[in-house]
């Protein structure tokens, strides 16, 4: 694209415009300028929440293919790439998922995660050399975000995903972009003009990493990672997190501290496995067979 097609480009989105509400900012005090950024911080999740039959749409597909075997993979530049590779660093610990299931690719790699590499989000080829590099095939999900929606590396990757079958995901604060042309799902999340002109890291990045959280937070309920609102597939991998086990026990059973810590070590620290011998009344190697049966879901409602 040419410089003067990219100025053109940039004119027509709305993430580059500027926003009349901080045209004064670089006047104001240290207060008036965190109340109007709050101000504006304010209109995120009303834009969100339009798009919730999208996310919806999107958490369906991703449960099917986690049921089939399939990942989950996040793909994005800048601000966008390390968000996607944030939401996919803490499944593991949460809901204790192996790291190969959701999957946080950024351009320019991992060194792109601390400094900023000149030029590597507009190599529409290494999208599909990434995705090629983790075996990207049609059992995955692939999720492009980008607040401009028009980033070549992300393109690049939607357009492989799409010729492998592979279910397609966009996530882009301007409407209509060319990664919602190409996406099977686009989710448009229309924060308006940014506090600073064209600061996407703000109320666009802060509608992705809602968006994010939903569609993995979702996806994990659905996959009975959840009992309640407990995350009962926690790992306890420090001391914080075995003694939030140990809570969760408590909580889901009723139990007291004395006999939560007893089951969890029966169990492993499988807080999940605890739960069900609790509740149900059962050994260890019955708990794991009807956990088996039951697809690792704690509460089967009924038909």
């Amino acid at each position: 694209m040419t410089e003067q097609n990219l100025l053109h480009a940039l004119e027509q989105m709305i993430t580059e415009q500027r926003n009349p509400n901080s045209m004064q900012i670089d006047r104001a005090s240290a207060l008036e300028i965190v109340r109007i950024i709050n101000n504006e911080d304010k209109q995120v999740p009303l834009a969100v929440e339009k798009c919730l039959p999208q996310i919806a749409q999107a958490v369906e597909k991703i449960v099917a293919a986690f049921q089939q075997g399939g990942r989950l993979v996040y793909m994005g530049a800048g601000t966008s790439g390390r968000l996607g590779v944030l939401d996919a660093s803490e499944c593991p610990p949460t809901y204790g998922v192996p790291p190969e299931m959701v999957v946080g690719l950024i351009a320019g790699g991992e060194r792109a995660l601390r400094h900023p590499i000149e030029g590597a989000e507009d190599d529409r080829a290494q999208g599909k050399a990434d995705l090629q590099q983790i075996h990207f095939s049609h059992k995955d999900i692939l999720v492009g975000i980008a607040a401009s929606g028009r980033t070549p590396y992300v393109l690049g990757g939607l357009e492989y995903a799409n010729e492998l079958g592979a279910v397609t995901i966009s996530i882009a604060s301007n409407p209509n972009s060319a990664m919602a042309q190409i996406a099977q799902i686009a989710i448009e999340t229309l924060v308006g003009a940014e506090v600073l002109t064209g600061s996407s890291r703000m109320k666009s990045g802060t509608a992705q990493k809602l968006v994010l959280n939903m569609l993995t937070t979702a996806s994990m309920i659905q996959m009975g990672k959840c009992y309640q609102n407990l995350m009962v597939d926690v790992q306890a991998s420090n001391e914080k997190l075995r003694a939030r086990a140990v809570r969760i026990v408590m909580q889901a059973s009723e139990c007291d501290k004395n006999t939560a810590e007893q089951y969890l070590k029966t169990a492993d620290g499988n807080a999940k496995l605890a739960i069900m011998m609790l509740l149900a009344n059962l050994d260890r190697e019955s708990a794991v067979k009807i956990l088996a049966k039951n697809q690792g879901k704690l509460r089967i409602d009924p038909a």
